[in-house]
Protein backbone atom coordinates (compact mmCIF):
# COMPACT_ATOMS: atom_id res chain seq x y z
CA UNK A 1 0.00 0.00 0.00
CA UNK A 2 1.17 3.51 -0.97
CA UNK A 3 -0.58 6.54 0.66
CA UNK A 4 0.19 10.07 -0.34
CA UNK A 5 0.16 12.98 2.61
CA UNK A 6 -0.60 16.63 1.31
CA UNK A 7 0.30 19.29 3.26
CA UNK A 8 -1.04 22.98 2.09
CA UNK A 9 -0.16 26.49 3.01
CA UNK A 10 1.50 27.39 5.82
CA UNK A 11 1.90 23.88 7.80
CA UNK A 12 5.66 24.57 7.15
CA UNK A 13 5.39 26.74 9.68
CA UNK A 14 4.26 24.18 12.58
CA UNK A 15 5.91 24.16 15.90
CA UNK A 16 6.00 27.86 15.09
CA UNK A 17 2.63 29.41 14.47
CA UNK A 18 0.13 29.82 16.67
CA UNK A 19 1.23 26.87 19.06
CA UNK A 20 -2.40 27.36 21.27
CA UNK A 21 -3.85 25.98 18.35
CA UNK A 22 -1.51 24.14 16.41
CA UNK A 23 0.53 22.67 18.79
CA UNK A 24 4.73 22.70 18.95
CA UNK A 25 5.04 19.82 16.94
CA UNK A 26 6.66 20.84 13.60
CA UNK A 27 5.97 19.34 10.26
CA UNK A 28 8.78 17.25 10.17
CA UNK A 29 8.27 15.84 13.84
CA UNK A 30 4.57 14.40 12.02
CA UNK A 31 6.54 13.12 9.21
CA UNK A 32 8.94 10.94 11.12
CA UNK A 33 5.78 9.51 13.86
CA UNK A 34 4.24 8.43 10.42
CA UNK A 35 7.20 6.80 8.82
CA UNK A 36 7.98 5.17 11.84
CA UNK A 37 4.19 4.06 12.36
CA UNK A 38 3.43 3.34 8.34
CA UNK A 39 6.87 0.92 8.40
CA UNK A 40 5.40 -1.13 11.32
CA UNK A 41 2.35 -1.53 8.93
CA UNK A 42 4.22 -2.07 6.14
CA UNK A 43 2.89 0.65 4.15
CA UNK A 44 4.96 3.30 2.11
CA UNK A 45 4.45 6.56 1.50
CA UNK A 46 5.23 10.12 0.58
CA UNK A 47 5.10 13.31 2.57
CA UNK A 48 4.46 16.55 0.43
CA UNK A 49 3.99 20.49 1.47
CA UNK A 50 3.21 22.94 -0.73
CA UNK A 51 2.24 27.04 -0.23
CA UNK A 52 0.81 27.31 -3.93
CA UNK A 53 -2.56 25.86 -4.75
CA UNK A 54 -1.52 24.72 -8.42
CA UNK A 55 1.48 22.65 -6.73
CA UNK A 56 -0.84 20.57 -4.75
CA UNK A 57 -3.67 20.26 -7.51
CA UNK A 58 -0.32 18.77 -9.47
CA UNK A 59 0.14 16.22 -6.57
CA UNK A 60 -3.25 15.49 -6.47
CA UNK A 61 -3.34 14.54 -10.24
CA UNK A 62 -0.15 12.85 -10.42
CA UNK A 63 -1.74 10.15 -7.59
CA UNK A 64 -3.83 8.45 -10.05
CA UNK A 65 -2.32 4.99 -10.46
CA UNK A 66 0.58 5.68 -8.01
CA UNK A 67 -0.92 6.15 -5.00
CA UNK A 68 -3.69 4.07 -3.05
CA UNK A 69 -4.93 7.11 -1.09
CA UNK A 70 -4.29 10.66 -0.11
CA UNK A 71 -4.50 12.01 2.78
CA UNK A 72 -4.87 15.91 2.85
CA UNK A 73 -4.20 18.39 5.24
CA UNK A 74 -5.22 21.49 2.56
CA UNK A 75 -5.44 23.63 5.19
CA UNK A 76 -6.45 27.37 3.97
CA UNK A 77 -7.78 25.83 0.56
CA UNK A 78 -9.68 23.39 2.33
CA UNK A 79 -12.08 26.56 2.21
CA UNK A 80 -11.39 28.07 -0.92
CA UNK A 81 -9.91 25.86 -3.61
CA UNK A 82 -12.10 24.48 -6.00
CA UNK A 83 -9.61 23.41 -7.98
CA UNK A 84 -8.49 21.03 -5.39
CA UNK A 85 -12.27 19.56 -4.93
CA UNK A 86 -12.18 19.47 -9.05
CA UNK A 87 -8.82 17.47 -8.84
CA UNK A 88 -9.30 15.03 -6.14
CA UNK A 89 -12.92 14.18 -8.16
CA UNK A 90 -11.27 13.96 -10.83
CA UNK A 91 -8.21 11.22 -10.10
CA UNK A 92 -11.08 8.78 -8.16
CA UNK A 93 -7.99 7.62 -5.56
CA UNK A 94 -9.54 7.79 -1.82
CA UNK A 95 -9.20 10.99 0.16
CA UNK A 96 -9.14 11.59 3.43
CA UNK A 97 -9.03 15.50 4.78
CA UNK A 98 -7.82 16.08 7.59
CA UNK A 99 -7.02 18.94 10.53
CA UNK A 100 -5.07 19.43 13.26
CA UNK A 101 -7.46 21.93 14.81
CA UNK A 102 -11.50 21.20 14.82
CA UNK A 103 -12.40 24.00 12.36
CA UNK A 104 -16.13 23.48 12.72
CA UNK A 105 -15.00 25.79 16.43
CA UNK A 106 -13.23 28.06 15.19
CA UNK A 107 -13.89 31.02 12.98
CA UNK A 108 -17.43 30.85 11.02
CA UNK A 109 -15.46 30.44 7.61
CA UNK A 110 -13.69 27.69 8.53
CA UNK A 111 -16.73 25.54 9.31
CA UNK A 112 -17.41 25.06 5.20
CA UNK A 113 -14.99 22.76 3.66
CA UNK A 114 -15.22 22.83 -0.28
CA UNK A 115 -12.90 19.36 -0.56
CA UNK A 116 -15.09 17.28 2.32
CA UNK A 117 -17.72 16.53 -0.40
CA UNK A 118 -15.50 14.61 -2.45
CA UNK A 119 -13.42 13.18 0.39
CA UNK A 120 -14.10 9.55 2.41
CA UNK A 121 -14.53 11.43 5.34
CA UNK A 122 -12.60 14.08 7.61
CA UNK A 123 -10.67 14.01 10.49
CA UNK A 124 -10.69 17.16 12.30
CA UNK A 125 -9.52 18.64 15.69
CA UNK A 126 -6.84 15.81 17.08
CA UNK A 127 -3.29 17.82 16.76
CA UNK A 128 -0.92 15.52 15.49
CA UNK A 129 -2.73 12.42 16.60
CA UNK A 130 -5.01 13.54 13.27
CA UNK A 131 -2.27 12.00 10.99
CA UNK A 132 -1.66 9.00 12.85
CA UNK A 133 -5.98 8.19 12.57
CA UNK A 134 -5.82 8.70 9.08
CA UNK A 135 -3.20 6.50 8.75
CA UNK A 136 -5.42 4.11 10.24
CA UNK A 137 -8.17 5.10 8.19
CA UNK A 138 -6.35 4.33 5.06
CA UNK A 139 -5.40 0.46 6.26
CA UNK A 140 -9.32 0.37 6.54
CA UNK A 141 -10.28 2.17 3.10
CA UNK A 142 -7.58 -0.44 1.45
CA UNK A 143 -8.85 -3.48 3.25
CA UNK A 144 -12.84 -2.92 2.78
Amino acid sequence: MNILFLNGPNLNLLGQRQPEIYGRTTLADIEAMLRQQAAKAGVTMDFRQSNTEGELVTWVQQARGAFDVIVINAAAYTHTSVALRDAISAVAVPTIEIHLSNIHSREEFRHRSLIAGVCKGQIAGFGENSYYLALQAALQLKSA
